[in-house]
């Protein structure tokens, strides 16, 4: 097996609803809005406490960062209206987090430090101070030993990309090559596959990850997403490495592939063969989503490969998130619905969302409450459902921030 059926659900025999979706929508927001404390934002989910930290999270991936961006999104896609001011909410929010840091110090994280959180400030604010302390953290971030895109440069990189996009201001451009720069002279022949990958230094381990939340993927997006930035024999020896990577990497039963977690050894205690966003093929998807079109038939067929089989599995027992819920997976689909134009992948990530707001109501049900995070709860799975109605294929927070 590809994946561990345990960790799958079988999916829901329930047709497409744009007026149960956008009635879910609302009652996201309008519970996010509700539940909002002066004093420290929104407390953590007890599936998301982290380090026991129950309540004052403030960064993009579980804390406010990442709801207020939300928020601020479906209220300018017209989807919600909202009563709270977004831009002092962000404001308060970065204060906070250079006062009381979520993981106990200041970082220069995209996903889990002040980067993000800078980022989301800078785009409520246009803030001058914001957009000279985020270019501050991004270089500062360049030679993280991470290697991945959680902590890493790779995730900074996006900062870059997303103010480059916003500003028009070269400074950004600069940033990007210089961390681009940085970030492949780091990726080498690997000793335990036939291919050229980074190796991540994380939480006390060594290892060598493949997926989009910590490995090969998160890395590959931004130097694919950013290619038009670089040399062209640069932009075209990173095509080709990443089709080489994936070939060497891929497991395969029959017609159906998937990505370990890692080559060589492990993480302690973590499974061999994941499907999520964050280890797995749908981040594989996702995370590859910028290489060009038609440049490679093995490229492509092993996306279409990867949509079938995440397909096969079925929507994730864990939940209806984006980093290891129902939601992400639904993205996989949406990023192959722009790529081929073929509505059957449109469906079924309709067909996604359907489970996800059941296992969204089953979750209120048991826990008496929502999960306000953007990675991990329900703004993520909010705008995932809009963009099942517009067809949309953006990751919210990845390649959307404004």
């Amino acid at each position: 097996m590809l994946f561990e059926p345990v960790r799958h659900e079988t999916l829901i025999e329930q047709p497409w609803d744009e007026a149960r979706a956008r009635k879910v929508i609302g009652a996201i927001a309008t519970a996010i809005e509700e539940s909002v404390r002066v004093e420290d934002f929104w407390p953590a989910h007890p599936l998301d406490e982290v380090g026991q930290r129950a309540t004052g999270q403030k960064t993009l991936y579980w804390g406010a960062a990442g709801v207020i961006w939300a928020l601020s999104y479906l209220r300018g896609k017209g989807a919600v209206d909202l009563r709270m001011d977004c831009s002092e909410l962000i404001d308060r929010a970065y204060k906070a987090y250079v006062d009381d840091p979520d993981s106990g110090e200041v970082v220069p994280s995209y996903f889990v430090g002040e980067v993000g959180i800078l980022l989301v400030h800078w785009q409520l604010t246009r803030s001058p101070r914001s957009a000279d302390a985020l270019a501050t953290a991004i270089e500062k971030n360049r030679a993280n030993p991470t290697n991945e895109a959680l902590w890493g440069a790779s995730g900074t990189m996006v900062g870059s990309l997303h103010m480059l996009r916003w500003t028009g201001d070269q400074r950004w451009a600069d940033l990007f090559r210089s961390d681009a720069e940085q970030l492949l002279s780091c990726w080498l022949p690997s000793q335990h596959a036939p291919c050229d990958l980074w190796t991540q230094d994380l939480y006390g381990n060594v290892v060598q990850l493949i997926g989009a939340g910590h490995g090969f993927a998160g890395n590959a997006y931004p130097l694919l997403r950013g290619a038009d930035l670089l040399p062209e024999a640069t932009r075209e020896r990173i095509y080709d490495r990443c089709v080489d990577s994936l070939r060497a990497t891929v497991v395969r039963d029959d017609e159906s592939v998937n990505w370990p977690a890692s080559v060589g050894p492990p993480r302690p205690g973590r499974t061999a063969l994941l499907m999520q966003w964050c280890h797995g093929a749908p981040g594989i998807v996702t995370g590859l989503s910028n290489f060009p079109q038609g440049r490679s038939a093995p490229m492509e067929q092993m996306f279409l490969a990867a949509g079938e089989t995440i397909w096969a599995a079925g929507p994730l027992a864990k939940g209806c998130g984006v980093c290891h819920g129902t939601a992400g997976n639904g993205y996989s689909f949406l990023k192959l619905y722009r790529r081929t134009g073929d509505p059957i992948w449109l469906e079924r990530a309709r067909r996604f969302a359907m489970h996800a707001v059941m296992q969204w109501d089953q979750a209120l049900r048991t826990y008496g409450r929502g999960r306000h995070s953007l990675w991990t709860g329900d703004p993520g799975l909010a705008v995932y459902l809009l963009h099942c109605i517009t067809g949309s294929d953006d990751v919210p927070g990845l390649d959307i921030l404004e």
